[in-house]
């Protein structure tokens, strides 16, 4: 059986397909495992029992529950959850949409496939645009997302070391080009995979370049506000009509309902709707079912700013306070300041072995984290060491108990590596 190049994009070439599959491999063998790679989120019991008590309203009422399993959305999505969703956002946020500024997506990582894949590769004048990356590392799932191969750009970061073993990134603006070939530029808030949060005054200027060269201004908020809202550090929600904004149901509890949220002008709405109805024919609805009276109601900001929110953080303290406590003041290793998300980014300086390596090494010790050169999109400079001497973590998918485990055998692998360069 021959594949085409785009069948054999998907089969040969997926970094975020060979991680899905090491994870399940790792779950499914017989050696227990902690799990400390992936991005599940917790499982927060005051959020399970809503949600259950939510899931008991729908199944005893006969109209909801034949809307949830019997019947087609259109391919926008459920039109009562974009109603509700516009006067929420417009309520908390100021943002002047309606319903037809929103559409749902099975999940954020089909949206954004839809996205990059609108404004980016091959166009009916023979030119070829590229989706422009403020900074990475960035999501690993952004990276096979494009039909065309060399499909980013990205800058590199500018870093800022801090004290305590902290570090922040910062977007090098001369790093950030911008010209005919640039399909949009795409930035997430908080980031995956390191948990920065880029500043203010830094969006109000992709804004402005994106303005600029009438292209659209990407941001990912699958972590941010208004929900799940795992920021940690002062940051104002931006949306207008040349900027798209895609949010999540993921981290506020319901991976599996695969929920991504976009909101945008409403000719990308449409445009969007138009893919949605021949990949996937209409939405899922189970999040759209399950969350639409937390919408309405309000539920879901308080769930999030008293719950969810407050959850992370102190995981988030409590994972630095180890780690710190674990490598002691010998190591030369940094942490990037963690401002939002579920996610810590641990750089090591001078790493004698490469980030896959120390994976591997992790890995055979039952620890199973995530190499940092997978989030590095765009950037073509293999002799960078600095991707290579970065992990990322994730403190939140398992007790506290558990995760302390994991990061004392981290900082036992850690130590061996430089003990032995």
């Amino acid at each position: 059986m021959k594949l085409s190049t785009f069948g054999k994009k998907f089969t040969t070439e997926s970094g975020i397909l060979t991680l899905m599959d090491d994870l399940g491999n790792a779950l499914a063998g017989d050696k227990e495992m902690i799990m400390m790679g992936g991005g599940n989120p917790a499982h927060i019991p005051e959020v399970e029992q809503r949600l259950k008590t939510r899931l008991q309203q729908v199944v005893d009422d006969p109209k909801t529950f034949r809307q949830l399993v019997g019947i087609y959305d259109p391919p926008q999505g459920h039109l009562g959850l974009l109603t509700d969703l516009a006067a929420l956002l417009k309520k908390q946020l100021g943002w002047n949409i309606t319903a037809k500024n929103i559409a749902l997506t099975n999940g954020s990582q089909s949206g954004f496939f839809m996205l990059f894949n609108m404004f980016a590769g091959k166009f009916d004048d023979g030119s070829q645009r590229k989706i422009q990356l403020p900074l990475a590392p960035e999501y690993i799932g952004y990276a096979d997302a494009g039909l065309e191969r060399e499909f980013f750009t990205a800058g590199h970061p500018q870093i800022e070391r801090q004290d305590d073993h902290l570090f922040k990134y910062r977007i090098d603006f001369n790093e950030v080009s911008i010209g005919e070939e640039t399909g949009a530029i795409c930035v997430s808030r908080p980031t995956n995979p390191t948990g920065n949060v880029i500043t203010d005054e830094e969006l109000a200027r992709l804004d402005a370049l994106a303005q600029q060269h009438d292209i659209p201004l990407m941001i990912d908020g699958a972590y941010g506000m208004p929900f799940p809202n795992l920021i940690y550090t002062p940051a104002t929600p931006m949306w207008n009509e040349n900027s798209i904004v895609c949010l999540s149901l993921s981290k506020l509890g319901l991976p599996a309902a695969r929920t991504g949220i976009i909101v945008a002008s409403e000719e990308v709405i449409q445009a969007v709707s138009g893919i949605n109805a021949i990949i996937n024919l209409a939405s899922g609805s189970f999040g759209a079912v399950m969350t639409q009276e937390l919408v309405k109601t309000g539920e879901i900001i308080s769930l999030s700013n008293d719950v969810v929110r407050p959850h992370y953080k102190r995981r988030s303290e409590e994972a630095v306070s180890a780690f710190r406590k674990a490598f002691g003041d010998q190591l030369p290793y940094h942490i990037h300041k963690p401002e939002g998300a579920m996610f810590l980014w641990l750089w090591f300086e001078g790493l004698p072995i490469s980030s896959q390596t120390l994976y591997e090494r992790l890995k055979e010790r039952g620890v199973v984290v995530v190499s940092g050169h997978h989030f590095f999109p765009g950037i073509d400079d293999d002799n960078w060491a600095h991707q290579h001497e970065c992990i990322r973590v994730n403190y939140a998918a398992q007790e506290p108990a558990v995760v302390q485990r994991g990061i004392d055998i981290i900082a036992e692998e850690v130590r061996r590596a430089y003990a032995e360069g």
